[in-house]
C-alpha cells in the first residue's frame, strides 16, 4: 500500500458524555478507496465529523498528509485539500445547480482551473449542466446528491470524504452513484473515505475496508476478504450460512473472523 494521506491514531469523541468513538485508528493510502462499514448509530458519521473538524476529539491523533489536523476549524481543513460530502446532501436549496457549485470554490483564485473543474462535473453529471440555473432545493434525491459530490469536487480536493452517499436513492441511481465514485477516483486521482450502509456497493468500489460496531473497528481487510467473510455476508450482505435456518441473525453473536 502507498504512503497513507490521512492517519487517524486512537482518537475518542464525545457527544456529552456519551463516547460516540473510541480508540479508532485506520490508515488511508494515497490515490486509495477506504471505506469504513457499519450499521445505523455505530459511528461512521462521527468519525468524518472528526476528521473533517466539525467535532473535537478528546484524545488521539489526525495526521493529513504529514500535518496534525485535529481540533482545527473545517475551513482550514478544507483549504488544506480535503472535502465533505455530508449525509443527507445538504445542499444551498435557494441557490441555483450553478451557485451551489460556486460556493464549492469559493475559496480558489485560479478561474480557468475552476472553469475546467466545472467542465469536468459537468461531463461527470450532465443532468447538472441542464439544470445549472434550476434551484437546488427542487432537484430529485439523486440529483442533490449528484450537486453535492460536484459541489465538494469544486475545491479540487486531494482527499474526499463521502458520508453515506447511497441513503434514501434507488438502486439504479446507487449503481450510477458509485460508479462515477470509481471513476472520480481513477480519473482525477482523488483518495476517498467512504463510509456507508450499502456493504456490497461499498466494498465493490472500495480497496480495502473497516467495519465499525458501537464506536470501535471490530473487522479490517483487503475488500475481497470482507466480501468472502461468513460474518460480513450474514449481518451486512442477507446471505446466510448453508444449514442456518433456523438460526435467526438476532440470536447468533458476531465473532468477526
Amino acid at each position: 500500500m502507498s504512503e497513507p494521506i490521512l492517519k487517524v491514531s486512537n482518537i475518542e469523541t464525545y457527544y456529552g458524555p456519551i463516547v460516540a468513538i473510541r480508540g479508532v485508528s485506520f490508515d488511508v493510502p494515497r490515490g486509495g478507496v477506504v471505506t469504513i462499514l457499519g450499521a445505523n448509530g455505530a459511528g461512521k458519521s462521527t468519525v468524518l465529523k472528526t476528521i473533517f473538524g466539525l467535532m473535537d476529539p478528546r484524545k488521539g491523533s489526525i495526521t493529513f498528509e504529514g500535518r496534525q489536523i485535529q481540533g482545527m476549524d473545517p475551513d482550514k481543513v478544507m483549504r488544506l485539500g480535503m472535502s465533505l460530502v455530508p449525509e443527507g446532501r445538504e445542499v444551498f436549496p435557494f441557490l441555483s445547480v450553478r451557485e451551489n457549485l460556486d460556493m464549492g470554490a469559493y475559496t480558489r483564485r485560479d478561474v480557468e482551473g475552476t472553469a475546467h473543474d466545472l467542465a469536468a462535473v459537468f461531463e461527470y453529471f450532465p443532468v447538472l449542466k441542464e439544470r445549472a440555473e434550476q434551484r437546488a432545493g427542487s432537484l430529485s434525491g439523486g440529483e442533490q446528491q449528484m450537486l453535492a459530490i460536484s459541489r465538494a469536487l469544486m475545491s479540487r480536493p486531494r482527499l474526499m470524504l463521502l458520508d453515506e452517499p447511497s441513503l434514501g436513492l434507488s438502486p439504479k441511481l446507487v449503481k450510477e452513484i458509485f460508479e462515477i465514485i470509481a471513476r472520480i477516483n481513477r480519473e482525477l486521482d482523488v483518495t476517498i473515505l467512504l463510509v456507508e450502509q450499502n456493504a456490497n456497493m461499498a466494498l465493490q468500489v472500495a480497496d480495502f475496508g473497516y467495519v465499525l460496531e458501537v464506536g470501535r473497528i471490530v473487522m479490517a481487510g483487503s475488500s475481497q476478504r470482507l466480501l468472502q467473510s461468513d460474518d460480513i455476508k450474514e449481518f451486512y450482505l442477507g446471505i446466510k450460512e448453508q444449514g442456518s435456518r433456523r438460526r435467526h441473525r438476532w440470536k447468533r453473536r458476531k465473532t468477526w473472523r
